[in-house]
């Protein structure tokens, strides 16, 4: 667990991949609990600490998780959350390059709790929410490409099932279509970056979240940052 951001009012750590934001019916131990026991540690809190949820991501997507320190953040989150006003956009490796460079992806999703897994169709269909998200294509090597992504609603599985509606699944989501998982068991999706207005003090955060550790990624960065193309092993 990497604390990125701390104030008296909330908290951002970036999550690794395979961690649970909030407790599940598995009993594994969640981040929440490990932020907790982090504040309590590293502040010398007595007592109790109090943390709130006010997000989550999916298992085994990686990066940026905000919580909230006081009761006063978390009712103000959760109202910027319900109305659009923190901006999220993701970073993904797939294998298969989208078909136009960027675009604004449109779907109806319905989610399937028997087997935890969300469909996407293009078409209004009964219980199925809207869905939208933003991409581009913003490097690309030889066996990959990376996509910057900004979510626009916040669906179960959304980006996971938008991305491969277009043929372009997740590298490592099995569950959407890929071909062959991550060792770790990871997909290849984080919470790359995170801005909005401090819920208390008013002052704008800006916050970024480091790649993983891997030479894929570090690459198709710095391909990204030069916006030059070039050969991955």
């Amino acid at each position: 667990m990497e604390v990125i951001y701390e104030d008296n009012h909330i908290i951002i750590v970036n999550k690794a991949p395979g961690e649970i934001v909030q407790g599940d019916k598995t009993g594994d131990k969640p981040l929440l609990d490990t932020v907790k026991e982090w504040i309590k540690e590293t502040h010398a809190k007595p007592g109790n600490v109090f943390l709130g949820v006010v997000h989550r991501l999916d298992r085994p997507v990686g990066g940026l998780v905000i919580f909230a320190k006081t009761s006063k953040a978390l009712s103000r989150l959760n109202e910027m959350f319900r109305n659009g006003q923190v901006h999220k956009t993701y970073w993904a490796l797939s294998r298969n390059r989208p078909q136009k460079e960027s675009d604004l992806l449109t779907h109806y999703i319905t989610t399937v709790e028997r087997n935890n897994k969300s469909y996407a169709s293009t078409t209004p269909r009964p219980g199925a929410k809207e869905s939208r998200l933003r991409y581009r294509t913003i490097a690309t090597g030889d066996r990959l490409c990376l996509i910057e992504i900004e979510l626009l609603t916040g669906r179960k599985h959304q980006i996971r099932v938008q991305m491969s509606s277009i043929g372009c699944p997740i590298r490592g989501d099995l569950k959407y279509g890929d071909k062959r998982s991550n060792p770790d068991g990871s997909i290849s999706l984080i919470a790359r970056r995170i801005t909005f207005t401090h819920p208390v003090s008013g002052k704008e955060i800006d916050i970024t979240a480091p790649v993983p550790d891997e030479r894929a990624w570090r690459e198709l960065e710095a391909i990204s940052t030069t916006n030059q193309t070039t050969k991955i092993d």
